[in-house]
C-alpha cells in the first residue's frame, strides 16, 4: 500500500512565486529559493515547480534558475512548465530535476512520455493535467496554464499517458485552485478509478480535512497544495499528523 504523501505546489511567474484563484488573479507569494529554503525545515515529501509563463510565453525551462534551485532543495523536486521536447527534459535531469512535469505538451507532443520514459523510466514522468468543469457537468483538459481548450476527456488523457509510460498524474481542478473550498472530488474520483498509476489530487486544499475527505472518497495517493500553505498557518507537518490521526500512513512517520 503507498504511503501518502503531501506535495506543496510553487508556482512561478516572471520572477517569482505567484498564487491566483481559477489560474487568474495572480498575487507575488514570495521567493522561489525562500520556499525552498522554508520546506527543507518541515518534513515535506517531495516539491512541485512549475513555471507556469514558460509556455505561453514561447520559452524554454529557467535551466539556471532550476539548478540553483535543485542545488538547495533537500527533497525530490517535480518541474514543469516550457518542456516542449526531449532536449528540454534532458537538460532539467542535468541541472536537478528528480521528475519532469509535462502538460502542453502531452496534446501537443504526445509521444514526449514515450520517449522520455523509455530514456529515464516511469518513475520520472508526471503527466499534469488540468482541468475546468462545463455547466453541463462535462469536464475538459485544458493547455497552456489553462488558457486552451483541448476537447479532450480528462480520463481519456489520463488512461493514454499512463499507456505511454507516465509515471504518475497530477490533476488540478481549474475551478477549485486557490478557492480553499476543498478538492473536485468526483473529478479525483474518475481519474483515480481509471488509472493503475498513483494519482495527486490538486486544486482547493483549505484544511486538513479536505486533504482527508478526498483520500478517504477517491483512490488518489497524495494531495498536493499552494494557498493552504502560503495564506494559513496551517503546515505539511500538521497535516501529516492529521492524517495519521485519521488512519491514513504517511510517508514518513510525524514525530511527538
Amino acid at each position: 500500500m503507498l504511503k501518502i504523501r503531501i506535495i506543496p505546489t510553487l508556482l512561478f511567474k516572471d520572477v517569482g512565486l505567484v498564487k491566483g484563484v481559477a489560474f487568474d488573479s495572480w498575487r507575488r507569494v514570495g521567493s522561489a529559493m525562500q520556499a525552498v529554503k522554508v520546506y527543507n525545515l518541515r518534513a515535506v515529501d517531495e516539491l512541485v515547480f512549475l513555471d507556469i509563463s514558460a509556455t505561453r510565453d514561447g520559452r524554454p525551462p529557467d535551466f539556471a534558475a532550476i539548478d540553483e534551485l535543485a542545488d538547495e532543495c533537500f527533497m525530490p523536486m517535480t518541474v514543469g512548465g516550457g518542456v516542449r521536447n526531449f532536449a528540454d527534459a534532458r537538460r532539467l535531469v542535468k541541472v536537478g530535476a528528480d521528475k519532469i512535469a509535462l502538460n502542453t505538451a502531452l496534446i501537443e507532443s504526445p509521444d514526449l512520455v514515450r520517449e522520455i520514459a523509455e530514456s529515464y523510466g516511469t518513475q520520472f514522468v508526471v503527466a499534469s493535467i488540468d482541468v475546468k468543469q462545463h455547466a453541463d457537468g462535462r469536464y475538459e483538459v485544458y493547455t497552456r496554464s489553462g488558457t486552451q481548450p483541448t476537447g479532450v476527456d480528462p480520463v481519456a488523457l489520463a488512461e493514454q499517458v499512463e499507456k505511454s509510460g507516465a509515471g504518475e498524474i497530477l490533476l488540478t481542478s481549474i475551478d477549485r485552485d486557490g478557492t480553499m473550498q476543498g478538492y473536485d472530488i468526483e473529478l479525483n474520483r474518475r481519474v483515480s478509478a481509471a488509472v493503475n498509476i498513483p494519482v495527486i489530487a490538486s486544486g482547493g486544499a483549505g484544511s486538513y480535512e479536505h486533504m482527508a475527505q478526498v483520500l478517504r472518497e477517491t483512490s488518489v495517493t497524495a494531495v498536493a497544495a499552494a494557498s493552504i500553505f502560503h495564506f494559513t498557518e496551517q503546515t505539511p507537518l500538521e497535516a501529516k499528523r492529521y492524517l495519521q490521526k485519521q488512519g491514513f500512513a504517511v510517508r514518513k512517520e510525524a514525530a511527538g
